[in-house]
Parts: structure tokens; C-alpha cells; sequence
């Protein structure tokens, strides 16, 4: 290995006592490919096993806590124990290539489609439409404490199916961002109006969640949180916003922060004078309290190189690792030149990518660099 890349390679423990060999995580994203029963497919198994061997830690798609939040078509489910054996196969794939295995799970809220979800029935934190016109219907108290154990059972199974830990996904605009959101966040109850009530549910969750861990799990097990840093809407989320929430989630003992941006250097829109990636000023804020996963656009070693050297803890890459299943092991043998920046056209069973992914992949040009 080339010695400048030595700082990726050193091993991590995360507070809960996991040890991570490296700094290099798989980044969660979905496939779309689960059976018609939402229970995980042989394409999935295959999947990430292959992107399994090298990296610290594989967070997988997000698998929704309840039927209510089911936003993907070929999404699995995580909402019934029904689901653990599957779930168990998973785990044990990531995990027999020698890295973490860490589940995802979420509530889509008003992101997912009417026909996935019982009577059509959309939910949210309130009933603000989604741009493209789709309803939905604010969720009474009852409804969000019961979402709020959900996502404690998610949790519970996923401990059986012998994961190492979970991920809330707090991004991109599903139910925990959207209770967060003064966008979508229009109540006037315990849980919206000021930004301390908009925090309600999602600490609400991470509570849940930490209680359940400490209640089931024989042996250690993560819990981390992803978020978005800001919103483009007026008003919505902004950077201020998303300091006092990261201010919030240190004092939780959580494993780490996992920060989603399609750009790891990707500055503030708004509500900070500052000029560094809103990447930089996470860091800066939580310090040595709590690790802070980077991610976005970087396909080289060089380019993880130079994000890790900001100081964040570890690093996620996501469709590079669709374009090129082996990377770290490149990195390690010092064949950093040979990895792949772009995702070629016959490359789909080689690099085992389910057919829902690969037919996703080329129905949106530019989302993932391709070449003949």
C-alpha cells in the first residue's frame, strides 16, 4: 500500500465498543430489488456481499419500521419478526467478508407512494404536500409514539438477525427529517413549532432506540444517525438548524453522525457565515464528542485522502462502490490506479448489481458516471 494512504487503513472503536478494521464505509442506498414480499432477495445477498470485503462497515438500504412507512417499490422490510430470517442472511453475507453490518431503518412519511402503503393512506408530521402534488395527512400523537416503538421492534430485530447495530435515517427528506423540518413540521403541539419541539420525535427515536439496545443486546451494538444538513425550501432546515440539532445528538452517546451530501465539499445555502463544507463545520462542532462519517462524489483515494484529512473519523462511498465493488482492496495493494471512476456498460454481472438497480442506473443519465 502507498503509504499516504495509511490514515484510511487505521482500525476505529466506536463508543459501544465496536472495532471497525478501517476508516472506509459502504454508504447505504437502495436497490429496489427485494422479493414481492419485502423480505431481502438472493440479488440483494449477492449484492452486498461482493462490496462486502474491504470495507470497516456496510450500512445497508433503509428497511421501513412499519407498513405505514414503506416509500420504496423493492424496498425491504424490517416491520414484522417474519422478516428476520432474511434479515439474518443479510448480516451474516456482510459479515462473513469481515466487515460491520449495520441496518438501516426508516419511515418514508409523506415520500411514500399511496399504493405501498394501508388504504393510501400518506403520513406525515403535517399535512404539506409533496411537490408533485401527492397528500398526505398529519399523524396524531397515538400514531407517532407507536411509530416511535416501531422503530424500538426494528431495532430488536434487527439485534436477532445478528446485525452489529442500526442507522436512523434522519436524511433526505423521510418522516424523522420531516419532523425535524419547519418545512414539513407546521404543528403546534409537543412535537413542532420551535426548533426544541421539532427535535421531539427525532430524539424521541433515538431514545427508543437506545433503550431497546440496552434492554436486548448480549453483546455490543451501534446505533448511528444519518442526517441532511440543510433544505432548499423557505422556510426549512438550515445550517443553524442542523448545528443545534448536531449539538443535541452529541450529548447522546450515539456512535457516530453520518452526514448525507451528494458533494463531500459542499458549502452552507444559508443561516452560517462560513465558507468551509458543511462537512468541516460538523466536525468542528462535535469535536472528539462523537465520530462523523463524510460522504459525496469521491471516487479516488486521492479524494478520500484529502476528505479524511479534514478530521472526520471515516469515510462512506456509495456509487463508487456500485462502479467498483473492490476498491478498498485496490487501495490496500497498492493498485489505487486501477480502480474504476466509471461504471461500465457490461459490467452488471460482474460486479453482481441486482437488474431493478442496473435498469435505475441507466434510466437516469448522470447520476452514476457511466462508459462504454
Amino acid at each position: 500500500m502507498n503509504p499516504k494512504y495509511t490514515q484510511l487503513f487505521r482500525p476505529i472503536i466506536l463508543r459501544s465498543g465496536i472495532q471497525l478494521d478501517n476508516r472506509i464505509v459502504m454508504a447505504p442506498m437502495t436497490t429496489w430489488s427485494s422479493n414481492d414480499d419485502y423480505t431481502v432477495s438472493d440479488e440483494e445477498v449477492a449484492y452486498y456481499s461482493r462490496r462486502s470485503s474491504g470495507v470497516g462497515m456496510v450500512v445497508t438500504g433503509c428497511a421501513y419500521v412499519t407498513a405505514s412507512g414503506k416509500a420504496f417499490h423493492g424496498g425491504f422490510g424490517s416491520d414484522h419478526d417474519d422478516f428476520i430470517p432474511g434479515l439474518r442472511r443479510l448480516a451474516s453475507a456482510i459479515k462473513e467478508q469481515g466487515s460491520k453490518a449495520v441496518l438501516q431503518i426508516f419511515h418514508g412519511g409523506r415520500k411514500c407512494p399511496p399504493e405501498l402503503v394501508p388504504n393510501g393512506e400518506v403520513v406525515s408530521a403535517s399535512a404539506v404536500p409533496l411537490e408533485q402534488g401527492t397528500g398526505s395527512r398529519a399523524l396524531t400523537v397515538k400514531e407517532i409514539q407507536s411509530i416511535i416503538r416501531d422503530f424500538g421492534e426494528s431495532t430488536r430485530r434487527a439485534i436477532e438477525a445478528g446485525f452489529d447495530g442500526v442507522e436512523l435515517h434522519g436524511a433526505n427528506g423521510y418522516l424523522i427529517h420531516q419532523f425535524f423540518s419547519p418545512h414539513t413540521n407546521r404543528r403546534e403541539d409537543q412535537y413542532g413549532g420551535s426548533l426544541e419541539k421539532r427535535l421531539s420525535f427525532p430524539i424521541a427515536v433515538v431514545d427508543e432506540v437506545k433503550k431497546v439496545v440496552a434492554e436486548h443486546a448480549k453483546q455490543p451494538f451501534l446505533v448511528g444517525y444519518r442526517f441532511s444538513p440543510e433544505e432548499p425550501e423557505t422556510p426549512g432546515i438550515t445550517m443553524a438548524d442542523t448545528l443545534a440539532l448536531v449539538d443535541v445528538l452529541a450529548s447522546k452517546e450515539l456512535d457516530y453522525l453520518h452526514v448525507s451530501t451528494l458533494d463531500f465539499w459542499s458549502t452552507p445555502r444559508r443561516g452560517v457565515e462560513d465558507t468551509r463544507s458543511r462537512i468541516e463545520m460538523i466536525q468542528e462542532r462535535v469535536g472528539e464528542g462523537v465520530p462523523v462519517i463524510g460522504v459525496g462524489s469521491i471516487y479516488t483515494a486521492d479524494d478520500a485522502i484529502k476528505a479524511i484529512q479534514t478530521g472526520v473519523s471515516m469515510i462512506a462511498l456509495g456509487r463508487e462502490l456500485i462502479i467498483d465493488p473492490d476498491w478498498v482492496e485496490k487501495v490496500r495493494q497498492g493498485k489505487e490506479s486501477e480502480i474504476e471512476t466509471k461504471l461500465k456498460k457490461d459490467a452488471q454481472s460482474r460486479h453482481v448489481v441486482p437488474k431493478p438497480l442496473w435498469q435505475l442506473i441507466a434510466s437516469r443519465p448522470g447520476w452514476i458516471p457511466m462508459e462504454d
